[in-house]
């Protein structure tokens, strides 16, 4: 069909025909080698070969008919696994996606096999990746009694395509560092709430440890340095946490893997709702 189109912007699909009669044999010659050699660049060079033997563009016009679009049960079979298995790829261009889909629903009808225009919205809709599964469950629940249209679904995927572009360009993220001691950290709460209270004075104090006047027995210097160590390092140390924010697939982790959240159910697989907790 493209070949068709592309001979008659041309100018050269009267080749596809009988000769007129007022036409000279030469001028139909010419006319119909240009043909050829359109055609002939049109085809990549697999399918090329196939027509080696035609003579004119007439021919080489029915033995691609014939290999293509004959209405055989080999073509038929071929051409509805490939609708079959088409699937949309994550990354991948929802126009080219959309335009392959028409391209073999046209192959289709070519040999006789049509689907109506809700059968084929359908069609679009089970190709997505299940990364789309919430805009599909949305569609579905708001379908009316007359079904889906073609068009109508298209419009749709076309236009949330160009909405989670735009999100995904506009997405900021953003990279925290946190630089902390390894002490402070081991010690936890205590230490924090030791540093904001008062100084307290250990002149009449008597250590548990030692049993001599002037500390306390965490200030001991014979206190044992083996259970310092055991309790925490004095080592300086990194704390790294990544954040990245998307409108589309956004996700707030802490390091302890405690918690984690997402606005986008559509991302996640077997979830189950309800009030899991306090």
């Amino acid at each position: 069909m493209q070949i068709e189109d592309l001979l008659v912007q041309k100018d050269l699909d009267v080749v596809l025909g009988d000769k007129p009669e007022k036409m000279s044999d030469a001028d139909w010659a010419g006319l119909d080698r240009k043909a050829m050699s359109v055609i002939r660049l049109s085809l990549t060079k697999n399918v090329a070969f196939n027509i080696l033997k035609e003579t004119t563009a007439k021919g080489i016009m029915e033995a691609l008919s014939n290999i293509y679009e004959k209405p055989s049960a080999a073509n038929k079979v071929f051409l509805i696994r490939e609708l079959v298995n088409t699937r949309m790829k994550n990354g991948t261009s929802v126009t080219e996606h959309i335009n392959k889909l028409n391209s073999i629903l046209a192959r289709l009808l070519s040999v006789g096999i049509k689907f109506d225009d809700e059968v084929q919205a359908l069609l679009l809709l089970s190709s997505l990746p299940d990364t789309w599964s919430g805009t599909i469950t949305a569609v579905t629940s708001s379908a009316g009694p007359d079904g889906f249209t073609f068009e109508k679904i298209r419009d749709l995927v076309l236009g949330e395509d160009v909405r989670r572009r735009s999100s995904s360009e506009s997405s900021e993220e953003s990279i925290n560092i946190v630089r902390g001691r390894g002490n402070n950290r081991g010690c936890g709460s205590k230490n924090r709430r030791r540093s904001r209270s008062k100084t307290w004075d250990s002149s009449g104090v008597t250590c548990w440890k030692c049993k001599e006047v002037g500390h306390f027995k965490n200030q001991c210097p014979k206190e044992d340095k083996q259970v310092n160590i055991a309790r925490g390092s004095a080592s300086d140390e990194d704390l790294f946490i990544c954040c990245a924010e998307s409108s589309v697939d956004s996700w707030v982790m802490d390091s302890g893997a405690s918690f984690h959240a997402t606005h986008s159910g559509e991302a996640l697989q077997n979830l189950v709702v309800g009030d899991f907790g306090k």
